[in-house]
């Protein structure tokens, strides 16, 4: 119980950090790609960050397992983030340590109370919708066939992807620009559900607070035909003796 009860403290204490640091990533992530004019330097200087950031974020994961009671489970069921933390590793691609990123921080969010589970989609959107913008932008800019040449397209381009409209006035050529077109789509469709749900969980939650403070009404009522039932009873039982004597 203490070795949980510090990993609940941990995560706790480390959250805010965390996500000051993935808001680092994101600056660190767009210069290079809204500033084209950035030179080697800048660009290099950016890297060290997005790597310094990844780094945190598994020495995070490393240290929750450590506190973690049991080890094997804590893996199992955190899965996701152990791919988040090796893949980046094992092909140094600038988009792994971007999708890598999200997923850490997504799993850390995920940890706060439920009630604020609407601040997170709504997090979530800006999120996915600002760093597809820049991936596609950073993929499709260059490319022969591209149609995605400035920040603008490729946030209207995101957006139509997200909320699966899909115009077709702007759409990626490359593969791994399609690739970012899948994520973004799935991403949508998958946030869509989310809010769905959640607006259906609130008007549930409040009908059932409606049911129950009806049904308390009707149990108050019930009692106080039954008290008046007894106190009938009790008079004409008084009445009855009253004659009789």
């Amino acid at each position: 119980m203490r070795e949980e009860t510090a990993q609940a403290r941990w995560e706790e204490r480390t959250q805010r950090p965390l996500l000051a640091l993935a808001v680092v990533f994101a600056v660190a992530y767009a210069l290079p790609i809204v500033d084209t004019s950035a030179d080697a330097s800048l660009t290099g200087v950016c890297a060290a960050v997005e790597w310094a950031v990844w780094a945190a974020f598994a020495g995070d994961y490393a240290v929750r397992l450590a506190l973690a009671r049991d080890r094997r489970e804590f893996v199992r069921t955190r899965w996701l983030d152990l791919a988040a933390v090796v893949v980046p590793v094992i092909q140094p691609l600038k988009l792994l340590r971007l999708v890598s990123t999200l997923l850490l921080v997504g799993q850390r969010a995920r940890m706060a109370s439920q009630i604020q589970v609407t601040t997170y989609v709504a997090g979530a959107v800006v999120g996915l919708l600002m760093f597809g913008s820049l991936a596609v932008l950073s993929v499709e800019r260059d490319a022969p066939d591209g149609n995605i040449r400035t920040l603008g397209d490729a946030l209207w381009w995101s957006f139509t992807t997200m909320t699966t409209v899909g115009y077709g006035d702007h759409a990626p050529t490359t593969g791994l620009g399609r690739m970012i077109a899948v994520g973004l789509m799935l991403s949508g469709i998958a946030l869509l559900g989310v809010v769905t749900a959640n607006i259906a969980a609130w008007f549930i939650e409040r009908f059932e607070k409606d049911d129950v403070e009806e049904r308390r009404q009707t149990e108050a009522i019930q009692a106080l035909t039954e008290e008046v039932r007894a106190l009938r009873t009790e008079v004409a039982a008084l009445r009855s003796r009253a004659n009789a004597d």
